[in-house]
C-alpha cells in the first residue's frame, strides 16, 4: 500500500533531516510517486510528520512490551539494567527509534504542542506499565524496599531519560559511562 511505504519513507527522512529538513519530493521520489500524489494520503507535510511520530510510538511500545516479555524470567535487576543495552542497540539500528529521539530533543516548534500530545501519553503508558511490573516482580523476588511501585517507575524513568539525553548529545561512550555511574547507586536505592 503507498500510504504505508510513504510513511515508512517518511520516518527515515525525519530521522534524519528532522522535520525542517525532510523534503516531501525527496521523499515522494523514493517512494517512486510525484509529490501530489502524497497529498491522497495525508493531508500536509504536518499531517505526514504526526502520523510518523503517532505510528513510531505505537510500534515502539510493542518493541519494549517484547524486550521485558523476553526478559520476564530474568531477575528484575537484569530485566531493568538490560533494557539500556536494548536501548542503545535500538537508538543504533532501528529508524523509528531514531525518529522518536530526534522528536523527543528537537520537536518542530510549530507542532510542539501536538507532539506532547503523543508523547505524553506515551509516557504515561510506560509508567503505568512499568508500575504494574515492579509490582508483580516484588511479590516474586521481595527485592524492593518499599512498596510505592509509581515512585520507584518515576525514579527509574528519569534514569533512563538521564542516560538517553547523554546518549543522544554525545554518543554511547557517555552513556556507558553515565549508566555504569548511575546504577549501583540507584539500585541500592531501590533495594535497601
Amino acid at each position: 500500500m503507498k500510504a504505508d511505504l510513504i510513511l515508512q519513507t517518511a520516518i527515515s527522512h525525519f530521522a534524519k533531516e528532522g522535520f525542517e529538513g525532510a523534503s516531501l519530493s525527496k521523499i515522494a521520489e523514493e517512494v517512486g510517486i510525484k509529490k501530489p500524489s502524497i497529498y491522497a494520503h495525508y493531508k500536509s507535510k504536518d499531517d505526514l510528520f504526526l502520523s510518523a511520530l503517532h505510528y513510531s510510538l505505537y510500534t515502539q511500545k510493542a518493541q519494549l512490551a517484547s524486550y521485558f516479555n523476553s526478559m520476564r524470567n530474568e531477575p528484575l535487576e537484569n530485566l531493568l539494567f538490560g533494557y539500556f543495552g536494548w536501548f542503545a542497540k535500538e537508538s543504533q539500528d532501528n529508524e523509528q527509534m531514531k525518529f522518536i529521539l530526534r522528536v523527543a530533543y528537537f520537536p518542530p516548534l510549530k507542532l510542539e504542542k501536538e507532539v506532547g500530545g503523543l508523547f505524553n501519553p506515551f509516557f504515561d503508558s510506560l509508567h503505568q506499565h512499568l508500575t504494574r511490573l515492579l509490582r508483580e516482580r516484588h511479590r516474586q523476588e521481595k527485592v524492593l524496599y518499599s512498596e510505592d511501585f509509581s515512585s520507584a517507575a518515576l525514579a527509574y524513568l528519569t534514569i533512563t531519560e538521564g542516560t538517553m539525553t547523554e546518549l543522544v548529545y554525545t554518543g554511547i561512550e557517555k552513556y556507558q559511562e553515565r549508566l555504569q555511574a548511575v546504577w549501583p547507586i540507584f539500585w541500592r536505592g531501590l533495594t535497601n
